[in-house]
């Protein structure tokens, strides 16, 4: 918990720097100001109707009790044990295992499940694996990782603004007391900068996901006192060769593990830009608790 404040802390840090840099070069605080505005109510429409839109876009369908009586138990113990409300169930009919839990608040939580992982786990793995989603309930990570895509959203923004500007001769609105130079340098600057802009972001909210994961799966763990079920879960989750045929890039993030299958690596080029942590990291510090 403490590195992820730590990464969003350095990000409001990064975007404070973005945003004076292009505020200087061009003199116009006043694009900044459009930019942040626009990028925040983005981010918030789509933190608000999160539920709506990601249950629509995995083709989810939504179930009652009578339907799974045992999933439904599962959830209710879970939920009672963590002190949450009950959320909307959904199946969506798909052979690979996985599961996803969007939703701005724990009322308005929705804990969606593959027909694969229900056909493969075993009732304590499949038990893991709700508890995890439901820690990101309790957790907040809805909360924080819309404040995340803010901030990217941010950076790009006010990253493409400086280019368009730059393109239509915006550049040349200020003139320092000092002479040029000065100036040709900070353009120089702003302009590496911006280019390198957007890309760190983007790892900086790679960074915190993957730190919101593995403070799930510990959470889970303390929620049903039994880490080696999540862990055996995983381990299944990953080593089915299935694709998940609705998922994509812009709801990759929100599964319990990547819904991509053929593309996980283990160069650290490629893990800076994972979503999830690998596997066998998550497995390891699992069987590591001690409960």
């Amino acid at each position: 918990m403490r590195k992820t404040w730590l990464y969003l802390t350095g990000f409001f840090l990064f975007v404070i720097v973005v945003g004076w840099l292009v505020s200087y070069v061009l003199d116009s605080p006043v694009l900044l100001i459009v930019a942040v505005v626009l990028s925040i109510a983005m981010s918030v429409g789509s933190y608000w109707y999160s539920d709506k839109l990601v249950i629509a876009m995995s083709s989810a369908r939504p179930i009652e009790k009578k339907d799974n009586p045992e999933l439904y138990r599962l959830v209710e113990n879970l939920a009672i044990t963590a002190g949450l409300p009950l959320p909307r169930l959904y199946i969506i009919s798909d052979p690979q295992p996985n599961a996803f839990a969007p939703g701005r608040d724990a009322k308005h939580r929705v804990v969606a499940v593959t027909t694969g992982l229900l056909s493969r786990l075993e009732r304590a793995e499949l038990e893991g694996v709700l508890a995890h989603e439901l820690s990101h309930v309790g957790n907040k990570d809805m909360l924080v990782s819309t404040i995340v895509v803010v901030l990217v959203g941010v950076v790009v923004l006010i990253a493409d603004f400086f280019f368009r500007m730059a393109f239509w001769g915006g550049l040349s609105g200020r003139r320092d007391s000092g002479g040029g130079q000065l100036h040709l340098l900070m353009i120089g600057v702003a302009v590496v900068f911006l280019i390198l802009a957007p890309l760190a972001a983007q790892m900086i909210k790679m960074a915190v996901s993957r730190k919101r994961e593995f403070l799930a799966d510990a959470s889970g763990a303390l929620l049903t006192r039994y880490p080696d079920g999540l862990a055996r879960a995983l381990e299944k989750i990953s080593s089915d060769p299935s694709q998940l045929r609705t998922a994509s890039d812009a709801t990759a993030h929100l599964y319990i593990a990547s819904p991509f299958r053929g593309k996980e690596k283990t160069s650290w080029i490629h893990k800076l830009f994972m979503t999830h942590p690998p596997v066998e990291e998550r497995v390891r510090a699992l069987r590591g608790m001690n409960i």
